[in-house]
C-alpha cells in the first residue's frame, strides 16, 4: 500500500510566555497570522487553524517532513516571541484518502472579524 506523507504541528502555549499588552498580543497574532499565509502561499501550508484548548493552540497540516515542518514553524513570530512551542509530528495517510483544496488564510484578525 501507498502512503501520502504529510506533517502535523502543533503549537503548545509555553507555560513561560511573556506577558503582553492587549496592543502587543494584537500585533503579534497579525504578524503569526501573516507569517501562516504566507506558509500556505508558498505551498507549505495545506491547512492550518486554532484550536480550542488551553494547551495546544493551533494545528497545520505540511506537506513537508517534519524537519523541515519544525524549520519553517520556528520562523513564526508568536515562537520566536517565546509564547509557543512547535511539536512536529509524521502522519501517514493512505494515497489518495485526503485531499486539500486551494482556499484563502486570513492575515489579520481585522481580516477574519470584517473590522
Amino acid at each position: 500500500m501507498e502512503f501520502d506523507r504529510f506533517t502535523i504541528a502543533l503549537l503548545v502555549a509555553r507555560p513561560d510566555a511573556p506577558a503582553l499588552d492587549e496592543q502587543q498580543a494584537a500585533e503579534l497574532q497579525n504578524a503569526h497570522m501573516s507569517y501562516l499565509a504566507d506558509l500556505h502561499e508558498a505551498g507549505h501550508v495545506l491547512a492550518v487553524g486554532p484550536l480550542r484548548d488551553a494547551t495546544y493552540r493551533g494545528l497545520s497540516i505540511l506537506n513537508v517532513e517534519p524537519d523541515e515542518a519544525r524549520r519553517l514553524k520556528e520562523h513564526d513570530p508568536a515562537i520566536r516571541a517565546g509564547l509557543y512551542s512547535v511539536e512536529t509530528i509524521p502522519w501517514l495517510v493512505p494515497a489518495g484518502l485526503v485531499s486539500f483544496t486551494p482556499g484563502h488564510v486570513p492575515r489579520s484578525i481585522a481580516e477574519v472579524t470584517g473590522g
